[in-house]
């Protein structure tokens, strides 16, 4: 009795095409210093600027936004343990790990994605898989599975001095921070502008300061992620929320992030607007054993924030009950009406009854054989 039928139809024919908020998009240019840069619509995975996005590149520490992702998708997270002595042998940032010190995967998160510490990614990854070339095969398999097929890594600190073969682009990096920040624990973290943790032999307090300024500098940063290496130069990922919408901007390769981070965020959120999704073809439901064969239904009207001109590409799908029973209350959920772009949900409105159906009158085999002949109707 709990199965949907679902319908899918065209949003041209089903959305209203209301704009609440007409914001009119910048035609000025923008030009960054970055060798390469991106800014996409978490929502939708829209493209609203980019230069040489799509340039494999080396991206320093930015790599942690994987390895953060990872450790916190292993599971136990706040199980104490002892740091492999041999793992935590790495040169560059750290968060000061020496042998005996007893972790958690959540502090080992703090230290890849706060201070970027080179020590915290290599220590969970043999708390994760055992050694840090099974992690990095981990880290391998899940940029192919995210459809990342522009990235390879090498290891998961982002140190690359030896290697070609650790890169990324732009458009992958923001992908996986997209990807990353629907991760609860990956979200939390790598916003905090700093973060007092107990760790060490024995374990003792001690302040973890993030690396990525635009927190304190910038309305509605919520993350992500720093990097820098003599080939890399400065590399950033970071998110930012208003009014309802969430932008992931990347830059790699550039001297002037912060500036260029700043103006990009300025540029593309006036590409983006308030759009009410509708839902206006008529919903019926069939009621077994009421006073009317069918109830009227409805699906309150949803807004949220898109890019500009994409409302087209929204479509609708109608997911209903095959019936109800009576006596049916009025407001009684049905079903759900789901808005997707491009084959991703996007949002959802519950649909409802109109009015309410008593039970009608009538001998007791005449409910049972209208169930019935329902059913057979909806079967055949």
């Amino acid at each position: 009795m709990k199965k949907m039928i679902c319908l899918i139809l065209s949003a041209v024919m089903l959305l209203s095409g209301v704009t609440v908020m007409d914001m009119k998009v910048s035609a000025k240019e923008l030009t960054v210093s970055a060798k390469s840069a991106i800014v996409i619509d978490k929502l939708t995975g829209k493209v609203l600027y980019e230069h040489n996005a799509y340039e494999k590149l080396p991206m320093a520490s930015t790599t942690k936004i994987m390895s953060a992702l990872l450790t916190a998708e292993s599971g136990g997270i706040d199980k104490r343990f002892t740091v492999d002595k041999d793992a935590i042998k790495v040169e560059g940032s750290s968060i000061g790990l020496v042998p005996g010190d007893k972790v958690t995967k959540r502090i080992l998160i703090y230290g890849m994605l706060l201070p970027s510490g080179n020590d915290a990614a290599n220590a969970a990854a043999v708390s994760v898989s055992g050694s840090v070339q099974k992690f990095v095969q981990l880290m391998n398999d899940k940029a192919k599975a995210l459809g990342l097929s522009d990235t390879h890594f090498v290891t998961p600190s982002g140190l690359d001095d030896d290697t070609d073969e650790h890169y990324s682009t732009s458009y992958d990096m923001a992908r996986l921070a997209s990807f990353a920040l629907d991760n609860g624990i990956f979200r939390e973290i790598c916003g905090v502008s700093s973060a007092k943790l107990s760790f060490g032999d024995p374990p003792y307090d001690r302040w973890l300061v993030n690396t990525n300024k635009l927190l304190s500098s910038l309305d509605g940063v919520i993350g992500v992620k720093t990097g820098f290496t003599d080939k890399a130069g400065r590399c950033l990922v970071s998110a930012c929320e208003r009014n309802g919408t969430t932008l992931i901007c990347v830059t790699l390769n550039d001297r002037n992030d912060w500036a260029d981070h700043k103006a990009m965020y300025e540029h593309c959120f006036e590409k983006c607007s308030e759009t009410k999704l509708e839902y206006k073809n008529d919903i019926t439901v069939p009621v077994v054993g009421g006073v009317s064969d069918y109830a009227g239904c409805y699906s309150p009207e949803v807004r949220i924030s898109l890019p500009v001109g994409e409302k087209s590409k929204v479509t609708a799908e109608l997911c209903i009950k095959p019936f109800v029973y009576a006596p049916v209350l009025q407001k009684e959920k049905t079903g759900e009406v789901r808005y997707y772009y491009k084959g991703k949900q996007i949002a959802s409105s519950p649909v409802f009854t109109k009015l309410s159906t008593a039970a009608r009158l009538s001998g007791d085999n005449s409910v049972l054989k209208s169930i019935f002949d329902r059913i057979k109707r909806l079967l055949t």
